[in-house]
């Protein structure tokens, strides 16, 4: 479980079905939460940041066997100034059974930056 984010560090992850099996919750330790619903057919995701705003993103993109899903930016709420920092992309790979890679396109003053989030389920 480790985060290239600044500072990397390593967190932990902690996922569970909420709203009558309706959504997916995903809490990140480092402050972060993303829920996963469904909106008609799309798949859909809202990014809780660290950064105090909530991207709002779908899924654009379906790996071979589902293996990965990208998410493209719809909107967002409580951006301050378009120059502040947030989540504009996200990608989830499923590499194994226990393990995923989350990947944030953060970003911040019209550059990007990405963050890997690396999860493996503990033995």
């Amino acid at each position: 479980m480790a985060w290239t984010g600044k500072p990397a560090s390593k967190v932990s992850a902690h996922y569970y079905v909420t709203g009558n099996a309706s959504a997916v919750v995903e809490d990140l330790s480092n402050g972060m939460t993303s829920v996963y619903h469904l909106d008609g057919a799309d798949l859909r995701v809202t990014h809780y940041c660290a950064a105090q705003n909530q991207p709002r993103l779908r899924a654009t993109s379906f790996g071979t066997d589902n293996s990965d899903i990208r998410f493209s930016f719809v909107d967002i709420t409580n951006l301050r100034s378009p120059s502040d920092g947030h989540v504009s992309g996200l990608e989830i790979r499923f590499l194994e059974s226990d393990h995923i890679n989350i990947t944030f396109q953060f970003t911040s003053n019209g550059k990007d930056a990405f963050e890997l989030v690396d999860l493996r389920r503990k033995k």
